[in-house]
């Protein structure tokens, strides 16, 4: 039996958090750009994402059985705020996520999105999250407030992650360098920078050697790293004291970390398969800005035979889930 064709990388937006967020956030230039103009491209976007029929309608015209959910942090990210309202904004972007979920329990899956800047209210939120929303997939960022992911602060998150055997979901939140603002670079380079960074972090300061069976998917195929990895085992044979938390080449952590094909150049995907597996790609649309026909997208994905497609299309990430304990 085939498995159900899963998309990983769906974004969709809560009103209020939006009204709140926009202004602060990559997606506006920090406020330089107004609200999307009504008609206009980015207007329809935020509409979809603020429109669960909208989704539902999309996955039936892209053959989609399945989405992951997760909030649209570049548009109505939290880090802006003071951590008490940042818990308030998080609350309800996850109670209303685990709304959209109850309404369409066949089709959609939820990830709940923490208030990093205050450790003890994310472990409390998560454990909320978990044990009365039923969220199994935590959507992180890359950073917080300029501490990657690898930072030993977040180690008790990690650890509650590991205990409690969720799926991490790594999306970046976007840079706030007004270089990257010009030509929407932020976008096109600064998030696979991002994702650069945020990996070596988790790598060099040994996240994934302490927590390896810990399933990480990373948005937009993990960025520049998983092409570029060779100066990082470079590093540690010419710099070995580099290596202090680490067993093993840098690269040897890649392979285990799960990837979404939101590349939009089917040849990244081919090498993300060689990189990793097959087993450990994912299908990721990025909707609604993203790829129209991720199945499509896949299938044009050159050097690949039937199991591998239909792996990345939904067995990944099937499997992935059910060992979280989605159901």
């Amino acid at each position: 039996m085939q498995p159900p064709v899963i998309d990983f990388h769906a974004h969709v937006l809560e009103p209020f958090g939006l009204s709140r967020g926009w202004p602060h956030n990559v997606a506006s230039g920090f406020g330089a750009i107004a609200a999307p103009q009504a008609g206009g491209r980015a207007d329809r976007a935020h509409r979809r994402m603020l429109d669960p029929d909208a989704l539902v309608q999309d996955m039936d015209a892209a053959g989609i059985d399945v989405s992951v959910i997760s909030l649209s942090t570049v548009i109505a990210g939290t880090q802006w705020a003071d951590p008490a309202t940042d818990l308030a904004l998080s609350r309800r972007a996850n109670d209303h996520i685990a709304g959209l979920v109850a309404a369409h329990p066949d089709r959609l899956v939820g990830s709940c999105s923490l208030p990093l800047q205050d450790l003890d209210r994310s472990l409390g939120e998560l454990a909320r999250c978990v044990g009365e929303l039923r969220l199994r997939v935590v959507n992180l960022p890359a950073q917080v407030r300029g501490a990657y992911l690898g930072d030993p602060r977040f180690g008790p998150l990690w650890d509650a992650l590991a205990a409690d055997a969720l799926v991490a979901f790594i999306h970046p939140h976007g840079v706030s360098d007004p270089w990257f603002r010009d030509y929407s670079l932020w976008n096109s380079v600064g998030q696979p920078i991002e994702e650069a960074k945020v990996l070596s972090s988790i790598i060099y300061e040994g996240v994934l050697e302490r927590w390896p069976q810990l399933p990480i998917v990373v948005a937009h195929g993990g960025g520049f790293l998983p092409h570029y990895y060779g100066r990082h085992d470079r590093n540690v044979a010419n710099r070995p004291e580099t290596a202090r938390n680490i067993s093993r080449l840098p690269s040897d952590y890649l392979r285990g970390l799960y990837y979404d094909s939101c590349v939009y150049v089917p040849e990244v995907v081919e090498r993300l398969v060689e990189l990793a597996g097959a087993d450990h790609v994912v299908m990721g649309s990025d909707h609604p800005v993203g790829e129209a026909d991720p199945c499509g997208f896949i299938d044009r994905v050159p050097g690949l035979d039937d199991p591998q497609r239909s792996a990345i299309k939904g067995g990944a990430a099937a499997a992935l889930l059910a060992r979280a304990g989605v159901r």
